[in-house]
């Protein structure tokens, strides 16, 4: 593609301009100087004839010699900055290549600000989320395949000395299967909303909705779990702060990932505050729960998908890291944000929905 489109482009440059010069040069000379030439051979009595043909071939022969110099220089020089300025098109004919072959390392060189360099700025942006949705792919299968793999295994050791009668088949086994059991349909849940929630762009159907409302809705769910564990909740709602324009599906699947997450992190005798605040961007909506805190490595990864902050844990005690990232693809799919921060005591998630 690159020669054929060079090819093209000198033709177009050089050919009309060039040619169009000469053609004027050469009538010039034919009819303007020429006449001048003679007038003055009749102001001196000097017969034009010979003379006016000589020098006409003069001027020709001059002519067409400085004109094929200036077509090779126009050529040269026109040939160099169009190949230059091809450069980062035939870098992103090869790349785009190599990205079939999925590699995505390669990236175009920016030679220039013009509309080509704005080009090659926005296929490396291309090629850097390309990247990142490849190695979250990888990461994802494999995360996925580690999970599925705890439970699965626990199963087929039970079943195996189930049936070789090494096992035997009391109510505690039964119990235990069941609970592996469990753990596949929560993970399998989890996948399900993760997949809705990236899916949530292209089904949002947006209504005021009042967050107090829906935070009052969803306590309930988590009343034993709060009971059992004796903590404390506190809400926070203020009148110029509780209304949102939101789906409200998907606004109380966040919210309550977010409850979940509080609840299992939080300690005996812990409080859970659930508030909301008016800031110039927005709704920011916050759970806040006592316990250990985040640590600082940890917080700009924990809205990953099977990110966990204690790698040691179980599925079961530390879930398989994929509510917060469900939280982060319902309220980026709504125009809004995520956060988390920190004490050594207090840990602190929120989102901002605009408004």
């Amino acid at each position: 593609m690159k020669g054929r489109l060079l090819w093209k482009l000198l033709l177009i440059n050089i050919v009309p301009v060039i040619g169009v010069v000469i053609l004027v040069i050469w009538l010039a000379i034919d009819q303007l100087a020429a006449d001048y030439f003679m007038a003055l051979m009749h102001e001196y009595d000097v017969s034009p004839t010979d003379i006016h043909r000589m020098f006409l071939s003069s001027i020709h022969r001059y002519l067409i010699w400085s004109s094929l110099a200036a077509l090779a220089l126009a050529f040269i020089l026109s040939f160099l900055l169009i190949r230059r300025v091809l450069r980062p098109l035939s870098q992103m004919t090869a790349i785009a290549g190599t990205m079939a072959d999925r590699t995505f390392s390669a990236r175009v060189d920016i030679i220039s600000a013009d509309e080509i360099g704005r080009l090659g700025l926005a296929f490396n942006r291309m090629a850097d989320n390309l990247e990142k949705l490849e190695k979250l792919r990888k990461t994802m299968v494999a995360d996925v395949a580690h999970e599925l793999r705890t439970p699965l295994t626990n199963l087929r050791g039970y079943l195996e000395g189930l049936n070789d009668g090494v096992i035997p088949p009391s109510g505690e086994t039964f119990q235990m299967l069941q609970q592996e059991t469990l753990r596949l349909v929560h993970l399998v849940d989890d996948l399900r909303q993760l997949a809705q929630a990236d899916a949530a762009r292209a089904y949002l159907n947006r209504e005021e909705l009042q967050v107090s409302e829906l935070v009052g809705q969803l306590l309930p769910l988590y009343g034993l779990t709060l009971q059992e564990k004796k903590i404390l909740v506190g809400t926070d709602f203020p009148a110029d702060a509780n209304r949102v324009m939101a789906d409200r599906d998907k606004l109380l699947l966040a919210i309550r990932n977010l409850l979940a997450n509080a609840c299992q992190y939080t300690p005996i005798d812990g409080h859970i505050k659930i508030s909301s605040q008016r800031t110039a961007q927005g709704i920011k909506v916050i759970v806040t729960n006592s316990g250990n805190g985040i640590a600082e490595q940890d917080l700009p990864y924990i809205f990953e998908r099977f990110y966990r902050a204690d790698r040691s844990r179980s599925r079961l005690a530390g879930g398989a890291g994929i509510g917060l990232a469900i939280v982060k693809e319902l309220i980026e799919a709504h125009g809004g944000m995520v956060g988390a921060d920190s004490s050594p005591d207090v840990a602190r998630v929120w989102f901002l929905l605009p408004g």
